[in-house]
């Protein structure tokens, strides 16, 4: 039998004003899973990312985290089960290094005083399990390339050990050998068992790092497919509307349909 996913959207929608934002949505990540969240500008994307991470909770439908029902109402509540976003803008502070940026607001101190041997110690171990390379730790992040300001935010959120992952356009802006490295992160992080949701615009970063890919179309389920065996024309047909209800699933019973 296997497992349950680790987190389980069913039937979530939600609503600004007037405005339907999400309707009946249904996802489901998996640990060690790459799920490519895919669709048009408007068709809810930046939305249900908030509303997994308790920014902007639902206003109907079931959250299930590994299989039990759990209410995710603000973003402590996401921290909490060990669910970690990573959004465009970074939050990066650019005066700091990539140290102080890592340990921002949990420093660690010994004896009264900040810790910097053990934090940078920390840092250089992390950024190695993820073959990260940055050669001087103790420089501002603005003078890091993108990739590399992108792979510190994403190390950053790993400190608190998540299991899910979500990544807001991480390679928006950047070039083809910064997006190569931060795909490889994406790949590292797989490795490590993490399940990750990756919001992204390029069907080539989809075909390259994820496993199944789903589909918004305003606001609601308009396909879920197998990356191995969907056609990247069947994905672009159900993001722009061209196609009827397509629907390739990974693994049998996953319980997402399309609409």
């Amino acid at each position: 039998m296997s497992s349950p996913p680790l987190l389980a959207l069913r039937g979530v929608s939600k609503h600004f004003g007037a405005v339907q934002a999400l309707s009946d949505v249904d996802l489901e990540i998996h640990a060690g899973t790459v799920v490519a969240l895919v669709g048009d500008n408007g068709a809810g994307k930046s939305t249900l990312v908030k509303v997994i991470a308790g920014v902007d909770p639902a206003d109907r439908g079931a959250v299930e985290w590994e299989g039990r029902s759990v209410q995710i109402k603000r973003p402590h509540d996401a921290q909490a089960l060990g669910i970690a976003t990573v959004y465009q803008d970074l939050a990066l502070c650019d005066n700091l290094d990539v140290v102080g940026n890592l340990f921002l607001g949990r420093e660690l101190h010994r004896f009264g005083v900040l810790d910097e041997v053990e934090m940078e110690r920390r840092t250089r171990e992390l950024l190695n399990s993820l073959s990260i390379h940055i050669q001087d730790l103790r420089v501002p992040v603005a003078s890091l390339s993108g990739g590399q300001r992108q792979t510190v935010a994403i190390s950053r959120s790993l400190l608190s050990g998540p299991k899910v992952l979500l990544l807001d356009e991480p390679t928006a802006s950047l070039g083809v050998q910064q997006t190569t490295q931060v795909l490889g992160v994406v790949d590292q992080l797989r490795d490590r068992g993490i399940g990750v949701l990756l919001i992204t615009h390029n069907m080539g970063n989809v075909k390259a790092v994820a496993d199944e890919v789903a589909v918004l179309r305003l606001g609601r389920n308009n396909g879920l497919f197998d990356v191995n065996t969907a056609s990247q024309e069947q994905i672009i047909a159900s993001i722009t509307g061209a196609t009827g209800d397509a629907v390739t699933s990974r693994s049998p019973g996953s319980g997402e349909a399309g609409r």
